[in-house]
């Protein structure tokens, strides 16, 4: 329940039920700001909890005084940039690109432009700061080097929504990848905890129970080559690098993955064979299913046509 002031830029609440954490407490209590935005407040020492600085998953007691000092809005330093995009869907609140290989999904350390999020705040400018600044619009990611489909918000109310479904795993997302070897089983769950690689801190690594975030991938196989497997890969979880990581933790590393599996692609790809294939979700404006497909890139194609002959 809201509480003595609420100038435009200050919050304040007395709770009056115990809740488990402060930053669902204040989004039950500001259904316009998405959770990312205010996590971030708590982070940067905007809220208080009994005149305390206070962390995103603070318990609550009934009786406590949650203070919110409401920042200025930023302005995004991203620059839209007239990048050309293969737009698969789009409504009034969200947007499926088909991300070729190459593409950064957004800007980070060594790639300042060019990116995903640089595109689609040229296509569409209101997007800006939705789900954050850094990220506007972004509720999953695909690798560099991982084509296919990726699903961008284009309000906070989508955002919020597709963010519920991803932590739900209600996200159906199919891709399709080619590994060294034979795989056996044809049809199997590799299940094996992710953290980050003790030493070399750039890769993901599996790691022993109670160590890492719990992480588990379906797979089937779609065909046989000599040297190689095509598989249809299914990540329940959403893990940096899980299909990566998982199939190298079982000796049958992506085809070009130079970070988990040879050093020297004897195939001469020039990427890691990994595609985002299909993807099932629930719009948000309706909540009906929509499932959306891509076809895998000509590089990827000729080189399965290389292995059939």
């Amino acid at each position: 329940m809201l509480r003595a002031m609420h100038a435009p830029d200050t919050m304040e609440f007395i709770v009056e039920q115990p809740a488990p954490r402060l930053d669902r407490y204040l989004c039950e209590r500001s259904p316009d700001r998405s959770r990312a935005e205010i996590q971030r407040w708590i982070r940067e020492g905007h809220v208080l909890v009994n005149a305390r600085l206070a962390k995103p998953g603070q318990a609550l007691k009934a009786g406590d005084r949650v203070q919110v000092s409401i920042p200025a809005t930023r302005e995004s330093a991203i620059e839209p940039e007239p990048i050309a995009l293969s737009i698969v869907y789009e409504d009034e609140d969200i947007i499926v690109v088909d991300k070729p290989a190459g593409m950064v999904v957004h800007p980070a350390a060594g790639h300042a432009s060019g990116t995903l999020v640089n595109a689609i705040l040229h296509h569409c400018p209101e997007l800006a700061g939705v789900g954050g600044v850094r990220r506007p619009g972004i509720v999953h990611r695909l690798d560099k080097d991982t084509s296919g489909l990726i699903l961008v918000a284009k309000n906070d109310r989508a955002h919020r929504h597709l963010q519920a479904q991803f932590k739900a795993r209600a996200v159906e997302k199919i891709y399709l990848a080619l590994v060294h070897g034979r795989v056996e089983p044809r049809r199997g769950r590799i299940d094996a905890a992710i953290g980050r690689h003790r030493r070399h801190r750039q890769r993901m690594a599996v790691l022993p129970e109670g160590q890492g975030r719990s992480a588990q991938t379906d797979y089937e196989v779609i065909a046989y080559y000599r040297e190689a497997t095509l598989v249809e890969a299914r990540p329940l979880t959403g893990r940096t690098h899980q299909i990566r990581v998982h199939f190298a933790s079982i000796g049958r590393p992506l085809v070009g993955d130079e970070l988990y599996g040879l050093r020297r692609d004897p195939f001469r790809l020039g990427r890691h064979f990994l595609h985002a294939h299909r993807l099932r979700f629930r719009r948000p404006r309706d909540e009906s299913w929509l499932s959306l497909a891509s076809p895998l890139p000509a590089e990827l194609t000729a080189l399965l046509h290389r292995l059939e002959e």
